[in-house]
């Protein structure tokens, strides 16, 4: 259960935060990144009945997971950055 839990606080808390404070326009897609990975884990496990299954090591796979959502965010978002500033200086 836990599994899907760390993404859903990740997504909830991003929206928070993004509606409090007039934050970039690219935390919106961190926020559907997020949203779509609870979601995902909720038809899973609710898929093989394990909705309100709840244990240690799937709760570090929704760390996991998370972290994972949170570096690929990153990632998209500094490599067009990166690309565009070495392409300026050639």
């Amino acid at each position: 259960m836990a599994c899907y839990i760390a993404p859903l606080a990740g997504a909830i808390i991003c929206y928070g935060w993004r509606k409090a404070s007039a934050a970039h326009p690219k935390y919106f897609w961190l926020n559907l990144l997020l949203a779509g990975g609870s979601i995902f884990g909720i038809v899973d496990h609710g898929w093989n009945n394990e909705l309100l299954a709840l244990s240690v090591p799937d709760l570090a796979l929704g760390l996991l997971i998370t972290a994972a959502i949170v570096a690929f965010w990153g990632a998209a978002f500094a490599l067009p950055s990166a690309s565009a500033a070495t392409a300026k200086s050639v």
